[in-house]
């Protein structure tokens, strides 16, 4: 007799985000979101690299950003991530995050994630 795997929730993934984009590419691909979900919440991580998925694995317990990157069969890279406070998961379209633009139109800045300075921080009350 054949069983259904039961995979265990390693973390709460919070509020369920899902941009438009990410819905659609999804659906054409015949994948349910809530298997993109439950894949990421069970510590399948996908496709990211060997780092990251060592940094997924420590930042379960330490409370720290989760991240999974899922290849759809049309090559479409989706990419989930859960902030460290649990308190929202956000499934996007990795093309529409990464800079890599190449060429294409830049997003207004109300939807981009913020570039961080290069520079070092100096701290209050220090010059």
């Amino acid at each position: 007799m054949n069983q259904a795997t039961r995979l265990k929730p390693l973390f709460r993934p919070g509020r369920l985000l899902i941009t438009p984009v990410a819905f659609t590419a999804l659906r054409a691909n015949g994948i349910p979101v809530i298997s993109v979900v439950l894949r990421h919440i069970a510590g399948d991580w996908g496709i990211v690299s060997d780092e990251d998925r060592q940094q997924n694995d420590l930042s379960i317990t330490a409370g720290l950003r989760l991240i999974s990157l899922y290849r759809l069969p049309d090559q479409t890279r989706i990419l989930v991530l859960t902030e460290w406070d649990r308190s929202n998961t956000t499934i996007e379209r990795l093309e529409d995050v990464a800079s890599d633009s190449g060429g294409r139109e830049e997003r207004p800045a109300s939807l981009r994630y913020p570039v961080w300075p290069s520079e070092s921080y100096v701290e209050e009350g220090r010059a």
